[in-house]
């Protein structure tokens, strides 16, 4: 390990290997990711992998087209496989609130140069072989650069192609300090120290410990979140016998997400009776676990995916993924520099790190090298967040962001304080 670095990356996961990799994409080649375990340990590993365009604020879906993009470019640098499947993605809309939104958001896309449109009941029917219920739906948004991949592949691409561009990688060192210098940061680790002129803060499920190192509050929250994997299903192995794969689908209504996975089928939920985990710090030790099956907190919506998706009631369980990944209380990333600190940069609270990992990391990049980014940084700029938020504002916002995960958004809207039990409430200000 060098005992100097322009830039030292706090975390291996997949929002800090495209870090890494963008900064010597743009010109930065003496730079430095330390890992405390292996790439991906955290949240990356266990991913259900899944991208999309589909965000309400139009410059994080056009960052997020870039990522999606981008992975393409990987393959073509390091020779690695990041294991695509442009499906295509079906985005369902079972009220007229959800379809007026989605033809929006299409206005939007084609503005931002994606190609996605909408579809009525017919075209939903036959890109899904007849296997989505489609009674009380008026139509849909696709877009065919939807679909997902494999989280390490990708992950290890991005390490490649920034270890190409000169970048040092080195794991199973876990930083125990951060102290400011008067040239930058000094980063005490298991394995020696460290000095640096930046320090990223991509520290994923420890991104809370990094950050009070420096004194810094993050405010982000690890949620638990469970999907299924089925055993094999006779259509899908029918649709793969025809050469082709099923497509991604979305179905806010039921708040979930379900995509091919082998010769079965992955669905996830994001369920009103969520679970905040590690509210008072993440365990040093954890990394490559799992946390226990919880099945009474999906009951609900298990039960309205039999409705939607019949095929799944007739389907055997083979295994369920419940892990942790993080939100901020408005559930988008915490990105840029922080506040207060010299070249102290935030790189955290990626939710959904495959579908913004790689426009992230570009961002973050311009930021620290060019000194502005290409796209409007509001946000998810980590600024947005000031002194004033503290755990006893972030935990209960981001429970309420992630039940609110697939709700219909209105502009001018913001979400009033409530208790856990009762329904969405929102205050509509003018802009008049």
């Amino acid at each position: 390990m060098k005992a100097h670095t322009r830039v030292v990356v706090i975390g291996g996961g997949v929002v800090g290997c495209s870090v890494l990799y963008h900064l010597t994409k743009l010109g930065w080649s003496d730079v430095a990711l330390i890992e405390r375990s292996e790439l991906t340990s955290g949240s990356t590993w266990h991913a259900a992998g899944g991208f999309h365009t589909l965000n309400g604020d139009t410059n994080m879906a056009a960052l997020q087209g870039y990522t999606i993009r981008l992975y393409k470019e990987l393959e073509a640098i390091t020779g690695m496989s990041c294991g695509l499947h442009h499906v295509g993605g079906i985005t369902l809309a079972d009220n007229e609130a959800r379809f007026e939104m989605l033809k929006a958001e299409r206005a939007k896309h084609r503005y931002m140069g994606l190609d996605t449109e909408i579809l009525g009941p017919e075209e939903i029917n036959k890109l899904t072989d007849g296997m989505v219920n489609l009674e009380g739906i008026l139509g849909a948004l696709y877009d065919p650069l939807d679909g997902h991949l494999d989280p390490s592949g990708t992950t290890h691409a991005y390490a490649r192609a920034a270890r190409m561009g000169g970048a040092e990688i080195i794991l199973h060192n876990r930083v125990l300090e951060t102290n400011p210098t008067r040239d930058g940061w000094e980063v005490v680790t298991e394995k020696g120290t460290i000095t640096c002129e930046h320090l990223v803060n991509a520290g994923g499920l420890w991104a809370r410990e990094i950050g009070a190192m420096a004194g810094v509050y993050l405010p982000l929250l690890p949620m638990a979140h469970q999907y299924i994997v089925t055993d094999d299903i006779p259509e899908i192995m029918d649709i793969l016998k025809s050469g082709r794969e099923f497509p991604h689908v979305m179905d806010p209504g039921g708040e979930s997400y379900l995509r091919q996975e082998g010769r079965g089928l992955c669905i996830g939920f994001y369920e009103k009776p969520c679970e905040p985990w590690a509210v008072d710090g993440t365990p040093w030790d954890f990394g490559h676990e799992l946390l226990n099956e919880q099945f009474d907190k999906i009951e609900d919506s298990v039960t309205f995916a039999y409705r939607r998706f019949p095929v799944l009631e007739r389907s055997g369980v083979k295994r369920v993924i419940h892990g942790p990944f993080t939100f901020a209380p408005d559930g988008n990333p915490l990105i840029g520099p922080v506040p207060g600190l010299r070249n102290y940069w935030s790189a955290c609270a990626v939710m959904a790190g495959f579908s913004q990992g790689g426009g992230m990391g570009l961002a973050l990049a311009q930021w620290m090298i060019e000194g502005e980014v290409e796209r409007d940084p509001r946000g998810f700029d980590v600024a947005r967040f000031g002194n004033w938020t503290s755990p006893g504002y972030t935990v209960p916002k981001v429970v309420e962001t992630y039940q609110m995960r697939f709700s219909v958004s209105y502009p001018n809207e913001e979400a009033l304080p409530r208790g856990p039990s009762a329904p969405p409430r929102c205050m509509r200000f003018s802009t008049a």
